[in-house]
């Protein structure tokens, strides 16, 4: 069993909020996570996924929860049962106001993103993310990446010393835990089959009033969309290239971030409000092990030589990102950069202070000052906002090039693996 970095802040949460929602992809760990949080902290485990329990939540969902006085209680496979909001935040708004822990959620798709659930439980819930394991969590250990890029600790980093055919394996095989206890290719393929084909199309369902052969328009649109990781998202295109209407396309791409199969970066703009509705969003899945899956990419060598290579390895910086923020010390918003004159950052990283780390990720393991060009523009667009600029690429040193005032470093793609 893998040690999740996320447990410490859940217990943290549970002892400042009444309600606690975990989210993140199917077989990402949650519910060996909440149930070894269960018996550490005495609370009831409940899963809605269990048909018997389905049909009496339906039947009389306060009374289910009532059932629950003078326990703590945690609801796994939430996404079924929705209708539980309104007797969740009635026995919330009920507690003495200091009781908190009473309900640890946990769901494998995002519902409180969707119409009928947001801002449900404003004031009671915090709201966590568990995804695939990040490379310290294989490796067992307690590094940051966040809190790492922010102190700016580089000078005591060692040498580290990586192969690109070390990393092409990272990307192949994701992090899903399963995946993780040395499968035979032909196990891993079967696997990722059955979870395309066993889980999605159910949580799909739950989410969607989906009518006529949506299934095939599903498994179409996400082998299409994997070709597409790591680039910039152009609703209209998808909708021609695979011949699905604009609104289809764009509710089953939505519908696939709530699942947390892919996941959309939005443009850096100064305007803060701008930024969540701009057009050209970027495509990154939530796991490169199933994206390599979709491309029938499942060798080293044939990933390196691959078009595709760029763009996973991008995904797989920036999913590491992801993960890692989620039990960091500091707080983070994720962004890219583009401007009217195609310059370009993969990854944008903005305090809550709006300091802004600027991060270029490259496949090659020499690194000069051209490849921060986009950094320099970015630079230049935030002008104080600025913090610093870091290239990772798949060399061993930590290398200074600095410019002026601006500080710029290139890091090894292999400290997420050492440190």
């Amino acid at each position: 069993m893998f040690n999740r970095n996320l447990q410490e802040t859940i217990e943290e949460l549970l002892k400042e909020f009444r309600v606690v929602y975990l989210t993140g992809p199917r077989q990402s760990g949650k519910t060996t996570l909440v149930k070894k949080l269960g018996k550490q902290l005495n609370m009831s485990y409940v899963t809605l996924d269990d048909q018997a329990i389905y049909q009496a939540v339906n039947q009389d969902p306060h009374g289910f929860i009532d059932s629950f006085k003078g326990r703590n209680i945690i609801l796994d496979e939430f996404q079924y049962s929705p209708q539980l909001v309104p007797a969740i935040k009635m026995c919330s708004d009920n507690l003495a106001i200091e009781h908190k822990g009473k309900f640890l959620l946990a769901g494998s798709a995002d519902i409180f993103k969707s119409a009928k659930t947001h801002e449900a439980l404003p004031g009671h819930m915090a709201r966590l993310e568990l995804y695939p394991l990040s490379r310290t969590e294989i490796n067992n250990k307690q590094f940051n990446l966040i809190d790492y890029l922010i102190i700016q600790d580089f000078k005591n980093t060692k040498q580290i010393s990586i192969t690109r055919e070390n990393i092409a394996q990272w990307i192949i095989d994701g992090g899903y835990p399963e995946i993780q206890y040395k499968k035979s290719q032909r196990t891993k393929t079967i696997w990722f089959k059955s979870y395309l084909q066993g889980r999605l199309f159910k949580d799909f369902e739950t989410l969607y009033n989906a009518r006529g052969d949506y299934q095939t328009k599903l498994r179409v649109l996400i082998s299409y969309l994997s070709g597409l990781c790591g680039n910039l998202l152009k609703y209209s295109n998808v909708a021609s290239d695979i011949g699905l209407d604009d609104k289809t396309s764009k509710t089953y791409i939505s519908l696939l971030e709530l699942m947390f199969i892919v996941k959309t970066m939005p443009a850096f703009r100064k305007n803060r409000a701008k930024r969540e509705i701009t057009h050209m969003p970027k495509l990154h899945f939530v796991d490169t092990g199933l994206t390599c899956y979709l491309l029938g990419l499942n060798k080293c060598e044939q990933l390196i030589k691959s078009n595709n290579y760029g763009g996973l390895l991008e995904n797989f910086i920036m999913m590491e990102i992801t993960k890692h923020s989620q039990w960091a010390l500091n707080d983070i918003s994720v962004y890219h950069f583009r401007d009217k004159r195609k310059n370009e950052v993969d990854i944008i990283l903005e305090q809550t202070n709006g300091q802004t780390i600027a991060i270029e990720v490259k496949a090659s393991a020499s690194v000069s000052i051209r490849d921060f060009k986009g950094i320099l523009k970015f630079a230049d667009f935030v002008g104080s906002q600025f913090s610093h600029g870091i290239v990772f690429y798949s060399g061993k040193h930590v290398l200074p090039f600095n410019q002026g005032k601006l500080k710029l470093t290139a890091l090894p793609i292999g400290l997420l693996n050492e440190c």
